[in-house]
């Protein structure tokens, strides 16, 4: 089995403060995907390169204490992809692809971490700058290999994926054109009514009516997470064929090393 999780860290010196290594060690992950880094390389030099015996390989943002993401590994890659050649978003570190090439196969593990439109107009618009260009990218990069995308992709898809889907639908997260991105990635590329790009959305393929147990983010105010007032933001989006081989899931919601829970998945698959 291939064990795959994904984790936003809210800053990897707070995660690793609070014992994110040591659970690590525990769970065994053979690649664990991780978002807001909020860390530079000199940061991480001689720290945190290495996490429970996982090597580890980046893209940092040129802001300092911003966003940033990175794939930890026991099995060394063909290639790492820095980036996905976007002019605006590449400089703040949110796209890192590892390959895991052979002679047979074309494989990829990616984490990514999408903006967030939260704090205002304009980040919002920023995060609709980047959808529109990462679904051709996706779709691009769909036609040439198999893989398996991890992060906080900072949407709710449907009404099943938060606590309180009526009163959040004007606000970021549960936009109707981000929640039509979705639907776009995640529909089949031949369905009768608009043709979609045909990713699977891995957690639903194995859990598709879960709701309170769904939920990987919360919100720190109130008493959102002692109430289980969540949302489900972080995916595993994979090509068919891969997401076909997943087998289990785990949402670790009694751990908590940020204001994100992590979430593993299980692929009868062999790097």
């Amino acid at each position: 089995m291939f064990k795959l999780t994904s984790l936003n860290l809210n800053g990897i010196r707070s995660a690793t403060s609070k014992g994110v290594e040591a659970w690590i060690a525990a769970i065994a992950p053979d690649c664990i995907c991780v978002q807001e880094v909020k860390a530079q390389a000199a940061d991480v030099q001689g720290k945190f390169e290495q996490l429970a015996g996982l090597q580890g390989h980046f893209h940092f943002a040129q802001k300092k204490g911003y966003s940033g993401v990175g794939v930890y590994t026991r099995h060394t890659p063909s290639d790492v992809v820095i980036g996905y050649g976007s002019t605006e978003f590449d400089a703040e570190g949110r796209y890192v692809e590892l390959r895991f090439d052979t002679p047979t196969r074309k494989l990829s593990i990616i984490s990514c971490y999408f903006p967030s439109g939260s704090s205002g107009e304009d980040r919002q618009l920023a995060k609709f700058r980047f959808l529109a260009e990462m679904g051709p990218y996706l779709a691009h990069l769909k036609k040439t290999r198999e893989f398996i995308l991890c992060g906080d992709v900072n949407i709710a898809h449907q009404q099943i994926d938060l606590k309180n889907w009526r009163s959040n639908q004007k606000n970021s997260g549960f936009l109707p054109e981000e929640r039509a991105w979705m639907t776009y990635v995640l529909a089949h590329p031949e369905a009768a009514e608009a043709a979609g790009m045909g990713l699977v959305d891995v957690y639903r393929q194995l859990q598709p009516t879960a709701t309170d147990t769904a939920y990987t983010w919360w919100s720190n105010r109130g008493q959102a997470y002692a109430n289980n007032v969540g949302w489900r933001l972080d995916y595993h989006l994979a090509t068919p064929a891969l997401a076909a081989l997943a087998r289990t899931e785990h949402i670790y919601k009694d751990v908590k090393f940020s204001d994100h829970a992590p979430i593993t998945v299980d692929y009868e698959l062999t790097l």
